[in-house]
């Protein structure tokens, strides 16, 4: 009986031996898996390089936002997206898309500042992408600012998502993107825009070439329309590949390199009148507080109270004031939202007398 009973205390001690060997492997194997397994927040190849802080990383439902990101104009990049991330708790990853040049300064100022917990990937701009669709001439707007043509091409830079927001980089967000986000889009509709009555773009096209260009007149666009403004919408990327809308855009631009459709009307962005002819009558509004525009113009200083810009959503400096540079109203919003360049290279120019 005596025997027995060491001979199962011995069993119990073995399996109990056998079972701190088999989980010390496993342990093991777990720290093995753990080190080759890339960390999430490992920096990939600039095309597609992640913010690495994981300890602020958010959660839920990703909200695509893609900006563009100029050599000259980073700083307005900064303060947009700071204001974006800084006004909500949403799970917001941006898209950057600028040239390789402006790579590296770029990644210092992400890296470098507060915004280092913001998610983003940087994706490169081809210009080759424009060759036959823009004038060859290097001084012609279009040329100067290829950039200025990403937001033809949302799916391609954020293939996984089936929905997005573009933003220029002279706004500022006061509300919650996620808000904006939720916007809803009609039926068949690709994209959701502010509408625009001030705007004289739609006018031009309609005066300056549909009564002489063939190709326009059949649109049956009237120049009483209301337009819209490109700078910021709401994307159904779905709906967007499925109606082909970039190839859309780009038989536009090549058909007005050939014929000269709409360049000599041209009232406030090169990319506004292909948007507005593929859009026309085909697309959803977003809310008017998400897109209060017309900042960087003449006497917006008196067009807007303070009270207003101060409830507004979405402020966007579109015009030849910025917010960075002189005879802008309002920099004292943006000022609040922007981050020094922590490479010296960019400063926002002031005069020593307060704004308008």
């Amino acid at each position: 009986m005596g025997l027995r009973r060491v001979n199962v205390i011995i069993l119990v001690l073995l399996a109990v031996a056998f079972l701190i060997i088999v989980q010390r492997n496993l342990l093991n194997l777990s720290d093995f898996l753990h080190t080759e397994k890339p960390d999430e927040g490992v920096i990939l190849p600039f095309e597609s390089e992640l913010s690495p802080d994981l300890n602020s990383v958010r959660t839920g439902e990703e909200i695509p936002v893609l900006i563009t990101a100029a050599e000259d104009r980073l700083g307005a990049v900064v303060a947009a997206m700071n204001s974006v991330y800084r006004n909500s708790k949403a799970n917001v990853v941006f898209t950057i898309v600028t040239l390789n040049e402006t790579v590296t300064h770029l990644k210092a100022w992400l890296s470098n500042t507060r915004l280092n917990r913001v998610k983003y990937k940087i994706v490169i701009f081809k210009p080759e992408l424009l060759n036959g669709k823009i004038s060859k001439d290097p001084h012609t707007p279009e040329a100067a600012k290829p950039l200025t043509f990403a937001r033809f091409y949302l799916p391609a830079y954020i293939p996984e998502a089936e929905k997005a927001i573009y933003l220029d980089d002279d706004v500022i967000v006061q509300g919650d993107i996620q808000e904006l986000y939720e916007t809803n889009l009609k039926p068949g509709h690709a994209a959701a825009f502010s509408d625009d009555c001030d705007s004289a773009s739609a006018k031009g096209i309609v005066r300056g070439a549909g009564n002489q260009k063939e190709a326009i007149k059949k649109l049956g666009m009237r120049a009483t329309t209301c337009s819209f403004n490109p700078g910021v919408f709401i994307a159904n990327l779905t709906e967007w590949k499925n109606q082909n809308i970039s190839q859309q855009l780009e038989h536009w631009m090549e058909l007005n390199t050939q014929e000269d459709l709409y360049a000599k009307t041209l009232a406030e962005s090169v990319t506004t009148p292909p948007l507005l002819i593929v859009f026309y009558k085909r697309h959803s509004s977003i809310d008017p507080m998400w897109h209060v525009r017309h900042l960087g113009v003449t006497g917006a200083g008196s067009r807007y109270s303070s009270q207003f810009v101060k409830a507004a959503k979405l402020l966007h400096w579109n015009g030849h004031y910025k917010p960075w540079g002189r005879g802008s109203s309002f920099t004292d919003v943006w000022d609040k939202w922007f981050i020094p360049d922590p490479t010296g290279k960019f400063h926002p120019v002031r005069r020593h007398t307060g704004d308008s």
